[in-house]
């Protein structure tokens, strides 16, 4: 009786582990791949909001990159020898309807700027959220209650290097306690690439590990 009680208490504690080291993401991806054709070299394009802010898109840039290789593209240094050209953007926004309506209250904590920009025509970028050392880093914090959730969001766009061509776009978010992207953004862009090449357009729970494989 102790014995099966002791295997049946392990079994819970290891699938406890389990769960605290994934993450459930909703993905939306867009785009008629076409038939026959491979994944080849990219390099990652900029916008001219993103290219001021070029340590922030570095992140983004290393966060996604073994996502990319693992979906079979290769990163080239020279642009000449790219078939794709690859954009990528990030967002943290608060869940939260009185946040920021009566400016007469100030709970702390310091606004971000506009994020990595409007890749795909949609507002981006933090609202509010923690602030140190690095560009992901703790810091101030804005003074949100434990009830507080935050809306995290990584965009993907490929589009045909010759032509200017959308050839796919993907789409994962999550939403948690904390507006620190750093350890959520490599696997963010993993569950973003999971349908690669296949499109599913309505939203759907793919769920990896924080941990590569």
């Amino acid at each position: 009786m102790i014995r099966t009680l002791a295997v049946a208490t392990l079994a819970l504690l290891l699938g406890g582990c389990a769960a605290f080291n994934n993450i459930d993401n909703e993905v939306s991806t867009y785009g008629a791949w076409p038939a026959g054709r491979q994944p080849a070299g990219f390099v990652f394009e900029r916008l001219p909001s993103q290219q001021a802010r070029p340590q922030r898109q570095q992140v983004l840039e290393d966060a996604a990159r073994a996502a990319l290789e693992a979906a079979g593209f290769t990163s080239v240094a020279d642009a000449s020898d790219a078939q794709y050209l690859l954009q990528l953007s990030a967002r943290v926004a608060i869940d939260d309807p009185w946040y920021d309506l009566d400016t007469m209250y100030w709970r702390g904590g310091l606004g971000y700027g506009p994020g990595f920009g409007p890749v795909y025509g949609r507002g981006a970028g933090y609202r509010h959220g923690r602030w140190g050392g690095g560009p992901w880093g703790p810091g101030w914090d804005p003074g949100y209650g434990t009830s507080a959730r935050f809306e995290r969001e990584v965009a993907l766009l490929i589009r045909d290097h010759n032509t200017g061509e959308l050839l796919y776009e993907a789409r994962a978010s999550n939403s948690g306690p904390s507006a620190t992207l750093d350890r959520l953004l490599p696997p963010m862009f993993r569950a973003a690439l999971r349908d690669f090449p296949a499109s599913n357009p309505e939203p759907h729970v793919v769920t990896v590990p924080l941990s590569p494989p």
